[in-house]
């Protein structure tokens, strides 16, 4: 059988994240890609782009089977998600409100609200989360502040992952030795959530500092 890191990485060194994601595929199987998504759910910076299409061209290859692609790193992601949930219930909301009481710029009423929204739209939030590059890993943390009914985060869980990794398995699967193309595309995606959050922050601020512009004039005699 031909070595999936020569087959795969051959426009890429060996040292490369890639090279590790492909070094445990190849020596580990389904239980390595699982391992894998696992540390990218705990470590977002980890491109779940680059782990999922390089494990559907190992399906390709013969080193997995598609089925056990698809069930060890929905496995994985699970398993990653299910960690920052039990990190965020552990916090719990009295520790984040006293942190965001010490915030600038910040309001307990924004913390209310934010709670009230993810009390309303909580599961919408977890399951299309987990098909949002950047929040797949971070929407499990207010689920646990939120102390969101642990069989019901985990059915959402697995069901958003199961749909995100099926496109991008399958998407590697069906490339070959071209699936990092879809590391490219999703890279993209990634950089038009960074961009848009940065925004909304920006903008937040600037009406907060402008709120607190317009009180300290009305102060002024």
């Amino acid at each position: 059988m031909p070595h999936l890191t020569t087959l795969a990485l051959a426009q890429q060194p060996a040292g490369g994240f890639a090279g590790w994601a492909a070094g445990l595929v190849d020596t580990m199987g389904g239980p390595g890609a699982g391992l894998a998504i696992a540390l990218e759910n705990l470590f977002p910076p980890l491109p779940s782009e680059v782990i999922l299409p390089l494990t559907g061209f190992a399906a390709g290859q013969g080193v997995l089977s598609l089925v056990s692609a698809l069930f060890w790193t929905t496995l994985g992601s699970v398993a990653g998600a299910l960690a920052l949930y039990w990190i965020g219930r552990l916090f719990g909301r009295d520790r984040m409100h006293a942190i965001w009481g010490r915030l600038p710029l910040v309001k307990a009423s924004d913390l209310v609200r934010t709670e009230e929204w993810f009390a309303r739209h909580g599961t919408k939030a977890v399951f299309l989360g987990r098909m949002v590059p950047i929040f797949r890993s971070l929407v499990s943390v207010p689920a646990g502040v939120e102390r969101m009914r642990l069989p019901l985060f985990l059915m959402l869980t697995a069901l958003g992952s199961l749909i995100w990794n099926s496109v991008l398995v399958l998407a590697g699967y069906w490339l070959g030795d071209q699936w990092d193309v879809v590391e490219t595309y999703v890279g993209v995606l990634s950089k038009i959530v960074v961009v848009l959050v940065a925004v909304a922050i920006v903008a937040y601020l600037a009406v907060r500092l402008r709120a607190r512009g317009a009180a300290r004039h009305r102060r002024t005699p």
